[in-house]
């Protein structure tokens, strides 16, 4: 399945190579230009450009130029700069929370004027709609949903049967994860920690856990305009003495920080029996476990829940008339039921739509690896991921609180007050 794409792109080129006979001179091509990121493991890079070969070889008239653009906000900065400069680029994939911030720049096209048709049309409805929240503003849709995840929970099989735990009953509550953390957090003769119960990444994208943590107590972060925070509900406040007790009240999860970008290899070593992390990280796993593993819904306080993630396709303003029905043309074609079964399959990364997991390959994958349909499943219980108007300055605001509690520098709720007071000198504006 790997080289699903690279073959069927290699086939469909040969057969175009084929058809450009002597002595036709070949209309002109559409040429796009589109920024992207990664944030997961995985040979993403290669698997993108794969389809992109398909997808030309199967429309000669359209050229697309894909650039590997570092992390979302690498991404946000380099596309928006390209943009001021006057270069072209047309359409990009990038972070779903970005919306606010595109079209207060008034940089990107609601796709409700550019699919005008009945199928067109069909297209747009046919998503999940908890991975439409971040792309729907005021009735019209600014992004589709491409590289998409929620937030699940890893285990360690081997490491729950060690500890006298049942592999396949993972922890459904907060309480019963610490409790369980307690029996697999593992030390060695002298108290030193061999293997933590827990961890839940505090770098990268902290303001996404907390965001989990706060809905499973029933709170979401923002309001659905992006002009309101709720940093400072007591349900924050108490997520936020959750988070932070793991470490320093039940000794299951390292204090501190912990590092987004090395959970997922420290996982793989042992060192943590559970972590949350994106499910773009579910391939990697697979191929890097040699143990055996499970994935579940994140647990509940009051309610399960976990915001959805990931990146979504744009198309900007300065994009030609011809160019954005080409960009159109490529950006369905990408989301296609088919491709977003074998982009699921091959990265990990949950399905956008549910007529993909009807497909022949998503239906056969999930029937032989039952973990792949949990952030499916999990969509019953997601929210929007945070996104405001200037959600960077925002979000730092908010960042910055939870690494200060995590790092015991300051207690939840003076932190989470003070972003509160930040966040509101920034959205009144917006108001």
């Amino acid at each position: 399945m790997k080289s699903a794409f690279r073959k069927a792109a290699l086939g469909a080129l040969v057969l175009a190579m084929a058809l450009c006979l002597p002595g036709m001179a070949p209309a002109k091509d559409i040429e796009l230009t589109m920024y992207y990121p990664v944030a997961v493991g995985g040979p993403i890079t290669g698997i993108v450009d794969g389809m992109i070969a398909q997808f030309q070889a199967e429309n000669p008239g359209i050229k697309v130029k894909a650039v590997y653009a570092g992390n979302y906000d690498d991404t946000r900065v380099k596309a928006l700069a390209a943009l001021k400069a006057g270069e072209p680029v047309q359409l990009s994939v990038l972070f779903s929370i970005d919306v606010f911030d595109l079209m207060d720049e008034d940089v990107v096209v609601p796709f409700d004027e550019l699919a005008t048709s009945d199928a067109d049309r069909a297209w747009l409805g046919s998503f999940y709609p908890a991975l439409m929240q971040n792309s729907v503003v005021d009735g019209k849709t600014y992004g589709i949903p491409f590289q998409r995840s929620t937030i699940v929970m890893y285990y360690n099989k081997d490491a729950f049967r060690e500890a006298g735990l049942d592999p396949e009953t993972p922890p459904a509550t907060w309480d019963e994860m610490v409790e369980m953390g307690k029996k697999l957090t593992k030390r060695d003769a002298s108290g030193k920690v061999e293997r933590w119960g827990v961890s839940i990444p505090s770098t990268g994208y902290p303001y996404w856990m907390f965001g989990a943590l706060a809905m499973q107590n029933g709170q979401e972060l923002m309001n659905a305009k992006g002009d309101t925070t709720m940093f400072d509900a007591p349900a924050c406040v108490e997520a936020l003495q959750f988070w932070r007790d793991l470490g320093a009240k039940h000794q299951v999860m390292a204090e501190g920080t912990i590092d987004w970008g090395t959970l997922r290899q420290k996982f793989l070593e042992g060192a943590t029996a559970m972590m949350w992390h994106t499910t773009g990280n579910l391939t990697p796993v697979r191929s890097g476990a040699n143990f055996d593993f499970g994935v579940a819904m994140l647990p509940a306080a009051k309610r399960r829940g976990s915001p959805t993630g990931g990146g979504n396709f744009y198309v900007f303003k300065q994009a030609s008339p011809e160019e954005r029905q080409a960009a159109l043309t490529f950006i369905k074609w990408m989301t296609a039921p088919e491709r977003t079964a074998a982009w699921s399959i091959e990265t990990g990364y949950v399905a956008t739509r549910p007529d993909a997991y009807e497909s022949e390959a998503l239906r056969k994958y999930v029937a032989e690896f039952p973990p792949a349909a949990v952030a499916r499943d999990q969509f019953e219980f997601a929210t929007a991921e945070f996104s405001t108007h200037e959600t960077a300055r925002v979000k730092k605001f908010l960042d910055d609180a939870l690494q200060a509690v995590l790092t015991g520098q300051k207690e939840p709720a003076q932190a989470l007050a003070e972003a509160q007071k930040g966040a509101e000198r920034v959205l009144k504006a917006y108001r």
